[in-house]
C-alpha cells in the first residue's frame, strides 16, 4: 500500500518541523523580515524628509504610498520568476537591487520629491519580496501545515516594527539620508545567510507558457482571494507606512516617539500573522476572516472618533492584530485552492494587497490636505472591510461544497 505524501514528501499527518525544511523557513523569514524594514522605511523617515523637502501632505502621502504600489507590480513579476527559475534564485536577485538601490541612493543622496518617488520604486523590490518568501517556504509543507508555515514566513512583515523603532532615532543622530546607507550593512548580513541556509523544494512545478500563468484569473475564487488579502494586508501596510505621519500630524508628537507608537501597532499585527494561520487551520479560514474583518471595520471607523493618543493608539492595536490575522487566514486559503499555481498566486493576492496599501496610504494624506482630517480615509477603508465580509459571506458555501470539500482540509 503507498503511503500519500505531502509536499516535501513527509507523510501527512507528521508534526510540524518535521514535515518540511526549517532552514529555509529561517531564510525566507530573515529575507522577507529585512526586506520589509526597508520597504516602508520611507514612513518612519516622512517626517524628517517632509521637514527637509518641504513636502505638502498629499506629496507625504504619496510618497510613503509609492513603495506598496511598486512593490504590488513587482510581485507579479516575482511571482512569475519564482515559477520560472525558482525563489531562491529570485529572492537573490531581488535583494542584490535593493541593496544596490540604497546604496547609490546614499551615495548621491535624495534631493527632491520626484528623488523620493524614484527611490520608492526601488524599494518596492523589497516589498515584492512577499512573492517569493512565501512560496520558498511553502512548497516543503503539505496541506495540513500550511496556514502554520505561510504564517511564520510571513511573520517576516515584522520588519516594518524594526523601520518605525530604529529609523528615527538614527536619523536624528546622523540624516535621514544616512538611514538608507545603514540599512545595507543588515540586508548584506542576511543575504549571505539566505544564500547558506534556502533550498528550493524538490517539488517545484514543471514551468509552463507565460500565458499559462495567468490563468487563475480566469477564476472567480481568485479575484476574491485578491480583494480579500486587498483589504488585509492592504490595511496592514498601509497603516504602517502612514501611522508615523499619522501621530505627527494628528497629535504633534516627535518623529521619534511617534515611531514607537507606530512600532507598538505594527507589532501587534506582525506577531497575529502566524497565529492567523494557526486559527484557519484549525477554525477554517473562511470563518477567521469573518471575525477579522467585523473587528477590523468597527476599530478603523472609530479611529476618527478617538479624543487622545491612548485611544487612538488602542483602536490601531485592535486593527492592527485583527488585519495581522487576517493576512495569515488568506494564505490557508491560497495554497488550498492554487496549490499548483501558488507561485503566480502568491504575486497576484500580493500585489492586490499592495494595491490596497496604497490606495489606503495616500488616501489618507490626500483627505487631510482636501478635508484637514484623516477621517475620510479611515471610513472608507472600515467601509471597504464591510464590503469584503459580505462578499466572504457570499463565497463560503461554494467553497466549502467543492474546493475545500474535495481538499479535504478545514476552510
Amino acid at each position: 500500500m503507498t503511503t500519500a505524501r505531502g509536499a516535501a514528501g513527509t507523510a501527512p499527518g507528521s508534526g510540524f518541523w518535521n514535515s518540511g525544511h526549517w532552514p529555509t523557513l529561517v531564510a525566507a523569514f530573515l529575507y522577507f523580515d529585512l526586506a520589509f524594514m526597508v520597504w516602508v522605511i520611507l514612513g518612519p523617515l516622512a517626517p524628517a524628509i517632509s521637514e527637509d523637502l518641504g513636502l505638502s501632505p498629499a506629496q507625504k502621502g504619496l510618497m510613503v504610498a509609492v513603495p506598496t504600489l511598486a512593490g504590488a507590480v513587482l510581485r507579479v513579476v516575482n511571482g512569475l520568476l519564482v515559477d520560472r527559475i525558482g525563489p531562491k534564485r529570485s529572492g537573490a536577485i531581488s535583494q542584490l537591487v535593493v541593496i544596490a538601490g540604497l546604496f547609490t541612493a546614499w551615495l548621491t543622496g535624495v534631493h527632491s520629491f520626484t528623488g523620493t518617488l524614484a527611490l520608492g520604486v526601488i524599494l518596492g523590490f523589497a516589498g515584492a519580496s512577499f512573492a517569493i518568501a512565501l512560496p520558498l517556504a511553502s512548497r516543503w509543507y503539505p496541506p495540513e501545515h500550511q496556514g502554520k508555515a505561510m504564517g511564520l514566513a510571513g511573520m517576516g512583515n515584522s520588519g516594518t516594527v524594526l523601520a518605525a523603532l530604529f529609523a528615527p532615532g538614527l536619523a536624528k543622530l546622523f540624516g535621514w539620508n544616512a538611514v538608507l546607507g545603514l540599512a545595507c550593512i543588515p540586508l548584506t548580513i542576511v543575504f549571505f545567510v539566505y544564500l547558506a541556509m534556502a533550498k528550493d523544494a524538490p517539488n517545484a512545478p514543471a514551468p509552463k507558457k507565460l500565458i499559462d500563468y495567468f490563468e487563475p484569473l480566469r477564476t472567480a475564487d481568485a479575484w476574491w482571494l485578491m480583494a480579500f488579502y486587498a483589504v488585509t494586508f492592504g490595511g496592514f501596510v498601509g497603516l504602517a507606512a502612514s501611522l508615523p505621519i499619522y501621530f505627527t500630524d494628528q497629535f504633534h508628537l516627535t518623529p521619534v516617539m511617534a515611531g514607537y507608537c507606530t512600532a507598538a501597532c505594527v507589532f501587534a499585527g506582525s506577531l497575529v500573522r502566524p497565529m492567523g494561520g494557526a486559527l484557519a487551520d484549525r477554525i477554517g479560514g473562511v470563518k477567521a476572516l469573518m471575525m477579522v474583518f467585523v473587528v477590523a471595520a468597527l476599530a478603523l471607523a472609530g479611529v476618527p472618533q478617538a479624543a487622545n493618543l491612548p485611544a487612538a493608539l488602542g483602536l490601531f492595536v485592535i486593527a492592527m492584530l485583527a488585519l495581522g490575522t487576517g493576512n495569515g487566514s488568506v494564505f490557508q486559503l491560497v495554497p488550498q485552492r492554487f496549490a499548483a499555481e501558488i507561485g503566480v498566486m502568491t504575486g497576484l493576492v500580493g500585489m492586490a494587497g499592495g494595491v490596497g496599501g496604497f490606495y489606503l496610504a495616500s488616501s489618507l494624506g490626500t483627505g487631510e490636505q482636501w478635508s484637514g482630517s484623516f477621517g475620510p480615509g479611515f471610513y472608507i477603508f472600515a467601509g471597504l472591510a464591510v464590503v469584503a465580509l459580505v462578499g466572504l459571506m457570499f463565497v463560503k458555501g461554494q467553497w466549502r461544497a467543492t474546493w475545500g470539500a474535495a481538499e479535504g482540509v478545514r476552510i
